[in-house]
C-alpha cells in the first residue's frame, strides 16, 4: 500500500509540473482562497470561539436588570444586593466599573484604565493575584486605608518590576492608594483595565434608578445556564413585588448571560457574515479548479482509457487523481497558511478598536487545524469529482475518440457551463452584499451630525475631583486658566470643553423631574414620589459644556441664548437643552424660564432654569437619532473627566506641542491625550468601513475568478470547436455569424448565473439587514446595478475568445479531417 502511495505521489508530480503554468495559478488560486478563509476565521474564533482565558470560563455570566422596555441595562447598588442575597444558583457575584483616569505615583503619570470592584470579583473570574496579595475584607469597607492591585503590564513598565510595594503610592483622582499585589500577565478584565481598588471604599447609592454598575458573576457547580436564568428572572420577581415600579428608569426583573456573549454579542453578525462571504470566495475558487482540473482531465481521456484496457480498475484511477488533489490543495494550504499571516496583521490594523478581544487573534493551533480542515475538504471534493466524471465514459468510447483527435465531450462542456453559472451566482451576491454596505456608508455620510469637525482639535484630560467645595474651586480655576493660556496659542481660534465629546462612546442618560422653585422638596423620600410622576418627568442625556464648545463645533443657538461669564458656581444653575427636548417635552410651548432638576446625574440637587434652545447633535453615532439631551455649564458643575475642544487654523502638531507644554506647567500629573475631531468621526465609522473593506475585496476577487472561469470555460469551447467553426465558415458562415454564435453561448450561461445569483441574494440579504443604514436588503438600485455590472463583465469575458474564434481559418481548421 505505501508503495502504491508513493507511485502515486511521483506520478502526480509529474502530472502538475507537466504544465507548471496551469499548476501555478490553481496554487496560487487556492491559496488566496484558502488564506483568505483562514485570516477571517482566526478573527471569528479569536472574538467569538475561543474561550476566555479563566478557569471553567462556561460558568462565568453576566449580570444585568431588565429595563421596562425588555432589554438588558446596568445594576444599581439595593438591587444587585438583593440579587447577591437572594440567589441560589451563584458561588459569587460581583459589580464593577470602569474608566480612564490619570494615575501618579510611578515611574511617569500615565492614562491607564481603572476598576471599581466589589467584593469577589475576581472569585467569580477565578483569577488571583500572581505577586503579593489580593483585597481582603479589612481593605473592602468604608473609611479603610486605600490599596491597589496593578496588571502585570502596568507592574513592569511603570513600577519596575519591584516587589517591594511598600514604596509604592499610586494617587488616583482625590486617593493614594498603596500597592498590595500584582495580577497574572494578559489580564486586564475588564477591557484596558491596569488598576483594580475595592468598590466599598465609596458610599452605596441608594437609588435602585442609578443604574451604575456591571455585574459579574460564577455559577455554582453543576448549576445550568437556564436553571440560573429561572433563579435570578424569580428573585427578579419578589424585589419588584416589593420595592414597585417607579418609571421608566426602574427594573423589571433580573437576567443573566455567558460573559464571552455579552462582551461580543454587537460583533456576532457582522463577524459571522464576514466568515459567509469568505466562504463563498471559497467556493468561487473551488469552481475556477474545477474547470481547469476537468479540462485536463479531458485532455487525459485517452491517457485514462488506455490505462484501464491494460487493467486498472476505476477505484485505482480515482485514488490517483485524489492524490494529484491532495498534493495541489496542501501546496496551496501551505501558502494559504503563510498569506493568512499575513492577513491577521493586516485584519488587525483595520480593525475598528472597538472590536472586541483583538488580542486573543491569532494564527494558533486551531486556526492552523481549521486550515489543514478545509485544505483536506477542498481536496476531497476537487479529487472526487474531477475522477468520477473522467472516468465515467466507456474506455472504447475515449479511444475511439482520441483517434479523431477530439477533446472533451459535450458532457463535460454542460458540466463547465454549470460551474460557471454557479460561479456568476455566488459572485453576485458578494456584489449585491459589498453594493449594500456602500451605499449604506454613502447614506451614512450624508447624515448631518449637527457640528463640524474639520479643524477641531481635541485634548483629553482626567483631572482628580473631589467631592468637597475647595476641589471644585480648585478645579474651576484650573480650568479658566487653561482656557485663558489656550486661546493665545497662536493659531487658535476657539476653545471650549465638554464632558463627553460626540461619537466618542455617547452620553450618560437619566431621568429629571420637572418642578418649580416653591416646590422643591426638603426631604428625599419627596424627591421620589416626583420622579413617579410621569406627567412631571422625562429622560434625557447629561453632559457638561463649556460656552466655547458651542462655538468651536458649530452647533447653533435656536433660541435664548449661551452660557456666559455671568453663569457663575455662586449664580443660579442653568441649561441648555437640544432642539429635540424641547420638540418633545414642551410642544408649542416656550421652554425658556422653565426649571428641571436632574441632580441624580451629578449629585447636585440645585436647580436648572433652561436659558437657551442649541442644535439637535449625533452624539452616539451619525446612524442613531440624535437624543434629547440637556447641557449645564461645565464652570457651574466641573467634572474631572472632560475633554478641550479648540479651533483652530494652524498645524495640528504645533498646537499639540503648545497645549502639552501649558499641561506640563499646570499640572504635571495629567498626561493630556490629543486626538483631531476628524480622526474621531473617522474612528465612528471604523466597524462599517472595515466590513465593507473586507466584503468589497472579496467579491472584487471573487469577480475576478468569475470572469477568468469565463473566459476558459468559452475559450476551451472554442478550441474545442475549431473544426466546426471552420465548416461554418466554409459553407458562407460570416465573421459577425461566428462571434454571435459563440456570444450568445457565453451570455446564456452567464445570464442564467445572474438570475440565480438575483434570487439567492434577495434570500441570503436579509441576514444583512443589521448592518445597513437608510436602504433594504432588497434595494432594488443596487440589484439592478451589480447585475448589469456583472452582465457587462460577463461579455468582456465572453469577447475576447469569440473574437478569436472569427479568426479561424477554414483551411487549417478542415486540413486534418
Amino acid at each position: 500500500m505505501m508503495d502504491n502511495f508513493l507511485k502515486d505521489i511521483r506520478y502526480a508530480v509529474r502530472v502538475l509540473t507537466k504544465n507548471v503554468g496551469m499548476t501555478a495559478i490553481m496554487v496560487f488560486t487556492l491559496a488566496l482562497a484558502i488564506g483568505a478563509t483562514t485570516a477571517i476565521f482566526s478573527v471569528v474564533y479569536g472574538v467569538l470561539l475561543r474561550p476566555l482565558p479563566y478557569p471553567n470560563p462556561d460558568q462565568i455570566v453576566a449580570l444585568f436588570e431588565v429595563s421596562y422596555k425588555g432589554g438588558n441595562m446596568n445594576l444599581a447598588d439595593p438591587n444587585f444586593n438583593d440579587l447577591r442575597t437572594l440567589n441560589r444558583s451563584l458561588q459569587a457575584a460581583a459589580e464593577y466599573a470602569m474608566e480612564v483616569t490619570s494615575i501618579s505615583g510611578g515611574a511617569e503619570p500615565v492614562r491607564a484604565g481603572i476598576g471599581e470592584v466589589s467584593a469577589d470579583f475576581f472569585k467569580a473570574i477565578g483569577v488571583q493575584p500572581a505577586i503579593g496579595r489580593g483585597f481582603v475584607a479589612e481593605d473592602q469597607r468604608r473609611g479603610a486605608a486605600p490599596v491597589t492591585l496593578v496588571s502585570y503590564d502596568y507592574w513592569r513598565q511603570s513600577l519596575g518590576g519591584s516587589t517591594t510595594f511598600s514604596q509604592f503610592k499610586l494617587k488616583i483622582e482625590d486617593r493614594v492608594y498603596s500597592v498590595v499585589g500584582v495580577m497574572p500577565a494578559g489580564f486586564h478584565y475588564p477591557p484596558d483595565t491596569d488598576v483594580w481598588f475595592p468598590r466599598e471604599l465609596d458610599e452605596i447609592n441608594t437609588s435602585r434608578t442609578a443604574h451604575n454598575w456591571h455585574g459579574v458573576g460564577r455559577l455554582r457547580d453543576g448549576v445550568t445556564l437556564a436553571r440560573a436564568r429561572a433563579d435570578v428572572e424569580a428573585v427578579g420577581v419578589r424585589v419588584v413585588q416589593q420595592y414597585g415600579e417607579g418609571g421608566d428608569f426602574s427594573m423589571r426583573g433580573f437576567n443573566l448571560m455567558p460573559l464571552q456573549d455579552s462582551m461580543t454579542g454587537r460583533s456576532r453578525p457582522a463577524l459571522l457574515i464576514l466568515l459567509g462571504a469568505v466562504g463563498f470566495l471559497l467556493l468561487v475558487a473551488c469552481a475556477n479548479i474545477a474547470n481547469l482540473l476537468l479540462s485536463q482531465a479531458s485532455a487525459r481521456e485517452r491517457e485514462l482509457a488506455i490505462r484501464t484496457a491494460l487493467g486498472a480498475n476505476r477505484g485505482r484511477l480515482v485514488r490517483q487523481f485524489l492524490t494529484e488533489a491532495m498534493l495541489l490543495c496542501f501546496l496551496a494550504g501551505g501558502l494559504g497558511v503563510l498569506a493568512a499571516w499575513w492577513g491577521v496583521n493586516t485584519l488587525l490594523a483595520l480593525a475598528p478598536k472597538d472590536l472586541p478581544r483583538l488580542d486573543s487573534i491569532s494564527i494558533n493551533m486551531p486556526v492552523l487545524l481549521f486550515a489543514l480542515g478545509i485544505s483536506f475538504a477542498v481536496a476531497v471534493g476537487l479529487g472526487l469529482f474531477t475522477a468520477l466524471r473522467a472516468t465515467s465514459g466507456e474506455p472504447r468510447d475515449a479511444l475511439a475518440e482520441g483517434g479523431r483527435d477530439q477533446e472533451g465531450t459535450q458532457s463535460s462542456q454542460r458540466i463547465g457551463r454549470a460551474i460557471v453559472m454557479a460561479q456568476v451566482a455566488i459572485t453576485l451576491v458578494l456584489l449585491v452584499g459589498a453594493g449594500l454596505l456602500g451605499r449604506s456608508l454613502l447614506r451614512v455620510l450624508s447624515v448631518d451630525p449637527g457640528f463640524r469637525t474639520e479643524r477641531v482639535l481635541t485634548m483629553d484630560l482626567a483631572m482628580p475631583l473631589g467631592d468637597d467645595p475647595a476641589s471644585k474651586i480648585r478645579q474651576l480655576g484650573f480650568i479658566n486658566t487653561l482656557f485663558e493660556r489656550l486661546r493665545v496659542v497662536p493659531g487658535v481660534e476657539e476653545v471650549g470643553g465638554t464632558s463627553d465629546l460626540p461619537l466618542d462612546g455617547g452620553l450618560s442618560d437619566g431621568m429629571f423631574v420637572e418642578l418649580n422653585p416653591s416646590d422643591v422638596p426638603k426631604h428625599m423620600e419627596d424627591f421620589e414620589k416626583l420622579f413617579k410622576d410621569t406627567s412631571r418627568t422625562g429622560e434625557a442625556d447629561y453632559c457638561a459644556a463649556s460656552d466655547g464648545y458651542f462655538r468651536a463645533l458649530g452647533i447653533p443657538l435656536i433660541r435664548g441664548r449661551m452660557f456666559d461669564e455671568s453663569d457663575t458656581e455662586s449664580a443660579p444653575h442653568v441649561a441648555l437643552i437640544s432642539e429635540s427636548l424641547a420638540r418633545v417635552r414642551w410642544p408649542n410651548q416656550d421652554p425658556l424660564g422653565h426649571t428641571l432638576e436632574f441632580g441624580n446625574m451629578d449629585g447636585d440637587l440645585r436647580l436648572l432654569t433652561i436659558i437657551g434652545v442649541v442644535g439637535d447633535t449625533h452624539e452616539y453615532s451619525l446612524e442613531t437619532p440624535a437624543h434629547p439631551t440637556i447641557y449645564v455649564d461645565i464652570r457651574q458643575r466641573p467634572k474631572g473627566y472632560f475633554t478641550v475642544v479648540m479651533r483652530a487654523d494652524t498645524d495640528p502638531s504645533s498646537v499639540f506641542s503648545a497645549a502639552r507644554g501649558i499641561m506640563r506647567e499646570l499640572a504635571p500629573d495629567v498626561p493630556p491625550r490629543f486626538r483631531t475631531f476628524s480622526q474621531v468621526y473617522s474612528a465612528s465609522l471604523g466597524s462599517r468601513r472595515f466590513n465593507l473593506t473586507l466584503v468589497g475585496v472579496f467579491a472584487g476577487t471573487a469577480l475576478l475568478l468569475a470572469m477568468a472561469g469565463i473566459y476558459g470555460v468559452i475559450a476551451y469551447s472554442v478550441t474545442r470547436r475549431t473544426r466546426e467553426i471552420g465548416v461554418r465558415m466554409a459553407l458562407g458562415a460570416s465573421p459577425t455569424n461566428v462571434l454571435s454564435m459563440v456570444l450568445g453561448q457565453g451570455m446564456r450561461t452567464a445570464t442564467i448565473g445572474v438570475v440565480i445569483g438575483i434570487a439567492g441574494s434577495l434570500m441570503l440579504t436579509r441576514t444583512m439587514q443589521s448592518l445597513l443604514f437608510g436602504v433594504t436588503a432588497t434595494d432594488p438600485l443596487t440589484f439592478a446595478a451589480v447585475a448589469l455590472a456583472l452582465a457587462a463583465v460577463a461579455l468582456l469575458a465572453c469577447y475576447l475568445p469569440a473574437r478569436r474564434a472569427t479568426r479561424v481559418d477554414p483551411m487549417v481548421a478542415l486540413r486534418h479531417e
